[in-house]
């Protein structure tokens, strides 16, 4: 398995409102096309007005594949165009589980 997390920095005061319309029109897009939402949280503490989520796949492949499906979705590309405003920066990170990581 590998995760896929995703930060993204907000301009200042953002994150109650990227909620509100990733809730309403970009959580079950994404939920039903991507499948395996691991975590959705935001920092209180260090750099502050970040997002950050995670999503499992079984490989490479299937993260590609999966996310490319998401990108022919009408339905997603919306909701990123009504949130793509407050993202000033994207970090996209793939981790490997250590072999004694309970998630594999």
């Amino acid at each position: 398995m590998i995760i896929e997390m995703r930060t993204y920095q907000l301009h200042p005061g953002k994150v109650p409102e990227y909620y509100r319309i990733y809730e309403a029109e970009g959580l079950a897009v994404q939920t039903k096309i991507l499948g395996n939402l691991i975590g959705y949280f935001h920092t209180e503490v260090g750099p502050l007005n970040q997002i950050v989520h995670m999503w499992g796949y079984e490989d490479f492949a299937e993260r590609t594949r999966r996310r490319a499906e998401l990108a022919k979705s009408d339905a997603w590309m919306a909701c990123v165009a009504k949130m793509l405003s407050m993202v000033i920066t994207q970090e996209n990170k793939i981790l490997m589980g250590a072999p004694f990581s309970p998630i594999k």
